[in-house]
């Protein structure tokens, strides 16, 4: 059976086949979480208040911070393609 899998992956390629069965397993243990977790707890912001579940507030926070990850991590990358690479001898250049 495994060997069918494979063959029938194979033209589709092997690391989206796993990343696909990773988002998969995500998604289950998020749907499990979130179906045992029914709590409501209050979230004071500056101007408003929001009564949210518990597995909300995780998915709030985690979004919030993937996306705020993804941000710095983008910006580096465009500050470090701006500057360009220097190398150590160009750093040590006396005048």
């Amino acid at each position: 059976m495994p060997f069918f899998l494979i063959t029938v992956f194979m033209g589709v390629g092997l690391r989206i086949v796993l990343l696909s069965f990773f988002i998969l397993i995500l998604f289950a243990v998020a749907f499990i979480f979130a179906s045992q977790n029914n709590q409501v707890v209050e979230l004071n912001y500056l101007i408003a208040l929001a009564k949210l579940t518990v597995a909300q507030m995780v998915s709030l926070f985690t979004a919030i911070g993937f996306l705020l990850g993804l941000l710095v991590a983008l910006l580096w990358k465009f500050v470090s393609a701006l500057g360009g690479k220097k190398t150590l001898s160009q750093d040590m250049k006396v005048s």
